[in-house]
């Protein structure tokens, strides 16, 4: 497995639930952090947090919703000359559950795809040429396993079409040393995910960060992170290079 001791890591959504997870787990392995959230002062905490740890941290903004917001993020980190190695592409949005699918209106459909998929292609197709160029870099998008849910259209459809994207964009780095992967963090108790889920957030570690390490140059796996909890880095690391690609319906 890689090392990332000193790499800069984005992690955008930092400031709760999965991604504040993450930001956690990845500074406790050395790693600096980018940390993205809608509003500055929601990730002060966390930065503050991760800094005490060793690293190096700052906090960017962007509603991923709008496009040029998330441009003026991505020229932000950019200005700052900061290399990123690795992406977490964590943040997501459920607009709503509803019961008469039948009606769901066309702003849960444009909200979700401008949040969940259009943002990160947009952060993708910025960093993945300099990764390239560099000779190394991780990607990590979550997925979500919803399905049959015709109630959570916008949410699913956002989704799948991430799914989509990130399968055909992985055929084009397999056997680089820049690994683009898919996550699920599984149904987990969170602000999106609910009271009533299954899970405790804590049990998204490692597997939810698993495709940063893997060292194999083999991009395109599903690595649902319930299907590493409990597992030390260096074993979850090890199962990760077993599985093999995955077709696009997950």
């Amino acid at each position: 497995m890689i090392h990332v001791k000193g790499k800069w890591a984005l992690i955008t959504g930092a400031s709760r639930g999965v991604g504040y997870q993450t930001a956690k787990f990845m500074a406790a392995q050395g790693c600096n952090l980018i940390l993205h959230s809608r509003d500055l002062t929601h990730t002060a905490k966390v930065e503050q947090e991760v800094k005490a740890l060793g690293i190096e941290a700052y906090c960017v903004h962007a509603e991923l919703g709008n496009h040029e917001e998330v441009v003026a993020m991505l020229d932000e980190i950019e200005a700052k000359g900061t290399v990123v190695d690795i992406i977490f592409n964590n943040a997501a949005v459920q607009i709503a559950y509803r019961t008469d699918y039948w009606n769901t209106p066309v702003d849960d459909f444009e909200q979700s795809f401008r949040i969940n998929f259009i943002s990160i292609a947009t952060i993708c197709n910025r960093f993945i040429p300099q990764m390239i160029e560099r000779g190394f870099g991780r990607i990590i998008n979550t997925t979500s396993g919803i399905k049959n849910e015709p109630e959570q259209a916008g949410y699913a459809a956002s989704k799948a079409a991430l799914d989509k994207f990130t399968k055909d964009l992985a055929s084009r780095l397999d056997g680089t040393d820049v690994i683009l992967s898919l996550t699920d963090p599984g149904w987990c108790r969170t602000d999106l995910g609910g009271p009533n889920a299954t899970s405790p957030v804590e049990s998204v570690i490692p597997g939810i960060a698993v495709g940063a390490f893997v060292d194999d140059k083999k991009s395109g796996r599903f690595l649902p992170a319930q299907s590493f909890t409990g597992m030390a880095l260096e074993d979850a690391v090890a199962k990760a290079e077993t599985m093999e690609a995955t077709p696009y319906v997950i």
